[in-house]
């Protein structure tokens, strides 16, 4: 590899539970974790390729990814909560109520986290996995109430379950969103139709395609841009 790698253990005392639980999942005989590449930690070192994973926003990831695909084969691991536990503690810690949430997650989620670093997704060098995953969600009351605030905050997360994944090599793969039904050209109104989501995660689809060449703009229209698939990206 082009930079220095440090060996393990870098940065684990403050490793939240679902990081660590979902790091523990993937893991391969002869994994390193907590890897120091140049400025940054790798979450884990297979081989050749560095694998992190991002429980949360991926808009702070987008400068260490860039750094990382200039020397290294990157992996992304995105989960999404299909199925979520809410457990709600009272202020000694006992549990009060633990019920399911109604929203569940699906793979066409992913797109949320895409959108902040689509310029990446071209990159030869970089893949993603997305993970469907039952999670426990802990609640504790706030400390100090405001009306600007909820009464709780979500104390941490748990991963219960892994319930399915999907993985994305290369820019065509990712051209799965786009329901084999649509025919092209479409505009995101119709890709919205026919996803059964709202207009603006069929937005977010179109711009990531975009940008990584999966979808190309042929015309624009009074109900939005034409789009066709590029099947040779």
């Amino acid at each position: 590899m082009a930079d220095q790698m440090e060996s393990p253990h870098i940065g684990t005392l403050n490793e939240k539970p679902l990081h660590a639980s979902l790091k523990a999942w993937l893991a391969e005989p002869g994994d390193q974790f907590e890897v120091r590449i140049g400025r940054f930690v790798a979450d884990i070192v297979r081989g050749s390729q560095l694998i992190e994973v991002q429980t949360g926003s991926t808009s702070p990831l987008k400068r260490k990814l860039s750094s990382l695909l200039k020397h290294h084969a990157v992996h992304l691991v995105i989960p999404i909560a299909r199925q979520k536990t809410i457990i709600t503690l009272n202020e000694q810690g006992e549990i009060v109520s633990s019920r399911k949430s109604p929203k569940r997650g699906e793979l066409l989620d992913v797109f949320h986290q895409l959108v902040s670093i689509r310029t990446l997704l071209g990159d030869a060098n970089f893949s993603v996995e997305a993970l469907l995953i039952h999670v426990e969600e802990i609640r504790r009351p706030r400390g100090k109430r405001t009306r600007r605030w909820k009464d709780w905050e979500v104390q941490e997360r748990r991963l219960v379950e892994v319930l399915d994944h999907a993985t994305f090599h290369h820019p065509g793969d990712f051209l799965v969103a786009i329901p084999s039904s649509l025919e092209d050209p479409f505009t995101t109104a119709d890709l919205a139709r026919a996803t059964g989501r709202p207009r603006r995660m069929a937005q977010q689809i179109a711009y990531c395609l975009r940008e990584m060449g999966a979808l190309e703009a042929i015309d624009r229209k009074r109900n939005g841009i034409l789009y066709v698939r590029n099947f040779h990206c």
